[in-house]
């Protein structure tokens, strides 16, 4: 038997989710564009620091241009991909809501704050996430006790794990390379912006994953709410 439809109507979330899921693949796609830079620059620096006279300077003036234009665009479809996330996980906490018999752990501010607030960091927004998953999810409130308690999706798990490493790596690294003048410093930091967008790639893959199945999630439970009796057994 699928559970009865929610007695509040659901709002329409796949819109957002789309939108969601568009930015992550773009911010991905500006990644990969910054990893060629990367490379190209790793290239020209290897062969300048072999034979000066092999690198046009034109060429080193270019790709310099290049790094802090493709720098400027990752900052910009960073913080678009942000604001369109969360105007999606705002929707889909309010759904969820809706969806729950029981109260979510954290209070709506935490959706922004939960981000960037000191050692909470580390668990509030995956607590927000879990608990919208186990609020939309068909039968999970069924088969479990209380938000708390109930079985943790991998999914949530594997992108939650993903978010924190590249966070850790990219802060990280900006930090450390931050001053570099020396070519070898230089070239270094663009072998670790290498590694940077590689896992920032792989975080956005499976946060995408998650927006999808979520939003899949809430439209399975609004289509039983126009057509409950197709669902009836």
């Amino acid at each position: 038997m699928y559970p009865a439809p929610p007695l509040t109507p659901l709002r329409p979330i796949r819109g957002l989710g789309t939108a969601a899921v568009v930015m992550l693949v773009v911010d991905a796609v500006v990644r990969v564009l910054a990893f060629a830079v990367d490379v190209q620059r790793i290239v020209l620096i290897d062969r300048f620091l072999a034979d000066m006279n092999s690198v046009p300077l034109s060429d080193l003036e270019t790709n310099d241009r290049l790094y802090s234009m493709s720098g400027l665009v990752e900052t910009v479809a960073y913080y678009a991909t942000a604001v369109m996330f969360l105007i999606w996980l705002f929707r889909a906490r309010e759904n969820a809501e809706t969806l729950s018999p029981w109260p979510h752990r954290r209070a709506k501010p935490w959706l922004i704050f939960g981000w960037f607030t000191p050692i909470v960091s580390l668990w509030f927004p995956k607590q927000i996430v879990d608990d919208i998953w186990t609020s939309s999810r068909p039968g999970a409130v069924q088969e479990t006790g209380s938000l708390p308690a109930a079985r943790r999706s991998g999914l949530v798990w594997a992108w939650w794990l993903a978010w924190w490493v590249t966070s850790f790596v990219t802060r990280g690294l900006s930090g450390l390379f931050a001053n570099s003048k020396e070519l070898p410093a230089i070239r270094d930091a663009a072998l670790f912006g290498i590694a940077g967008n590689v896992l920032t790639i792989g975080a956005a893959a499976l946060a995408i994953a998650v927006v999808l199945t979520i939003t899949r999630f809430q439209d399975d439970h609004r289509r039983v709410a126009f057509w409950p009796s197709s669902y009836a057994m």
